[in-house]
Order: structure tokens, then sequence, then C-alpha cells
């Protein structure tokens, strides 16, 4: 793991939790923790200037509340202009992990996740964890599985986190029956999972894997897999996504409807 883990803030309920679960994440990777706030100022005749002063207390109040959770991680805060997209996704060419809230200020009644964090997941350059108000530490890190050449490195980053945790991985490969091409020579699904998983052992001694075959639709079967994990991984794109496609359906069902938060890995580009 690197030495940089961000935190997008913006003085909501779902971006405190964001901070609290940011700090705990780079005390676990012996990391500096960046907290960030963007603002875009507004522009045109009728808009008086804005002070700043309540905007670097924002920063600087969620950076105190990292502190009090971790007191050991080295935190600095700053504010940022531009809109929380462009910037996040900057920071993201320099982090290893950028952390934000499922839903921001702003968001309507009944929207189940901000605009932010779909965009950031599907542009950002390193992997961006979507936290949920209410969470818990215990279970297993499910890790979605589908065989991809683009699913490696949300592979690597679940057995890295899971020995970070000191939890369990449960990696779930699902499949539909009815599009099963047995006799076709197309590789079985649970050869497709025992061969993701095969050589992680040898990096990662002290991580126990389950390995679940399922059948159901990929999106249905992960959202429940999610309701006892204290993390779920996925891949920002699998098999079977268009050309040019930034974020995959599964992700983007995840990030929506997942019971705890997710973590979408598109790895640097």
């Amino acid at each position: 793991m690197g030495s940089l883990v961000v935190v997008g803030v913006d003085g909501s309920s779902s971006s405190h939790a964001a901070v609290v679960q940011a700090a705990r994440e780079a005390y676990r990777r012996g990391a500096e923790l960046r907290v960030v706030h963007a603002f875009s100022w507004p522009v045109g005749p009728m808009y008086a200037p804005v002070d700043p002063s309540p905007l670097n207390s924002l920063a600087h109040d969620a950076a105190q509340d990292a502190r009090r959770v971790v007191p050991d991680v080295e935190v600095s805060e700053t504010l940022m202009i531009g809109g929380a997209v462009s910037v996040l996704v900057a920071e993201s060419r320099i982090a290893d992990l950028v952390v934000v809230g499922r839903r921001g200020v702003g968001g309507f009644v009944g929207m189940l996740l901000g605009s932010t964090a779909v965009s950031l997941a599907a542009h950002s350059h390193c992997p961006v964890l979507v936290v949920r108000e209410a969470q818990h530490d215990a279970g297993p890190v499910v890790l979605a599985v589908d065989g991809s050449p683009e699913g490696e490195e949300a592979v690597e980053f679940a057995f890295a986190e899971a020995a970070l945790r000191g939890a369990e991985i449960r990696a779930v490969h699902a499949w539909l029956p009815d599009h099963a091409t047995a006799g076709t020579g197309v590789e079985s699904p649970e050869r497709l999972l025992a061969h993701v998983i095969a050589g992680r052992g040898e990096r990662y001694p002290d991580v126990t894997v389950r390995q679940d075959v399922l059948s159901g639709e990929t999106r249905e079967v992960l959202i429940e897999a999610s309701r006892d994990a204290q993390l779920t991984v996925v891949g920002a794109r699998g098999r079977g996504g268009f050309s040019g496609m930034l974020l995959g359906s599964v992700s983007q069902a995840l990030l929506h409807h997942a019971h705890c938060p997710v973590a979408v890995v598109r790895g640097r580009a």
C-alpha cells in the first residue's frame, strides 16, 4: 500500500462517516490523510464576493474529527477551488485511496447515491471507497469475481485490504445456469473462480478465502452478499462492458444498493 489517503468532505453526515472511515484506512496503511473540501466560486455580476472562512473551518473541523479517531495519523486539510469531482480526480493521481460519502449536501430526498460518488468512481485513477453512514467492522471482505482482466487489480486490492483488516475474503462469482455452455470448452464457474484466486495465498498467507459460486443475476447476488460484509470490492468494469463505458452496471448497482461500503477499483490510468 502507499502513503496517502484522500477524503472528500462537504459538511454532510455522510461525509463525516467518510472521514471516520478514511482515518481508519490511513491508520491501517501507515499513511498520511488529506482532508479535501472542493468549492466552486459563484460567477456573474449578481454574486457578491464570498468569504471562504467558513469553508476553511469545514475542512479544519473534519480534520480534527479524523485526529480524534486516530491520533497517530498525520492529517492535513485543504480547500480547493473547483468542482468536487474534478478536484478529487486530480487528487486521485497521487493518492492510493480516495474516500467519499454515499450522499452529500444537496442530495434529493430518497436519492440513494450522490452524483459525486458515481462520477468519481468512474474517473478516478486509484481505488475509490464509498462509505455508508451506518456500517460495521465485522464480517468478510466480499470480492466480486468475473474473471475479466480488468478485475485483476480489484482482486489484489481485496486481498491487501483483507490483510490490513484481519478479515476473511468471500470471493463470489455469480452465474445464470440458463447461460451455461457445457461441452463447449468454456471454463466452468468453479474453475474460473479458483483460477482467479490461485497464487494469492503465497503473498497473503494469513488471509482465509471462502469461494462461493452462486446461481443468479450478478447484481442481485452481490447485493445480497453485502448484507453481512464489512466491505465489498468490485472492478470498475467487467465482462460484457460496452467499449468506452467507464463504470459497469454491476459496479453502479452496488454503489446504489449495497449494504456495506463499496470499493471500486479502476487501477491507474
